[in-house]
């Protein structure tokens, strides 16, 4: 059996917070992902991040940088639970490596690989 770190949990954590960064990013320049929602919470949250406005004051040492880091986090997930799920899908096995080999090149839909016979 392995042996666990107390630190694994938390490098699969910043390992899903970057996984999830890389994810909106591509969500925000795919053309299948409407304009309205790419413009509502990503607005939102740089309308809250650059407003002297916070939950926690910025002057209480790091306590005022965690209440923004879990702000972006939160609005990060729920951009990708507002995507459309195909989409989610698809890039999500894009940056895992996982593309399917019958994907047409404009990623447009799906080949199908079949056999066929010619009956006269």
């Amino acid at each position: 059996m392995a042996n666990r770190t107390s630190s694994q949990p938390n490098v699969g954590l910043l390992t899903d917070i970057i996984r999830n960064g890389q994810l909106a990013w591509r969500l925000l320049t795919d053309r299948r992902v409407g304009l309205a929602l790419k413009l509502i919470i990503p607005g939102l949250l740089g309308v809250y991040l650059i407003s002297p406005v916070d939950l926690l004051p910025d002057v209480i040492p790091l306590v005022g940088q965690i209440d923004d880091l879990a702000i972006l986090v939160l609005s990060i997930k729920l951009f990708i639970e507002l995507c459309p799920k195909a989409v989610v899908r698809e890039l999500r096995d894009g940056l895992a490596g996982n593309v399917s080999p019958y994907r047409t090149e404009d990623g447009s839909g799906d080949a199908v690989d079949a056999e066929y016979r010619v009956i006269e």
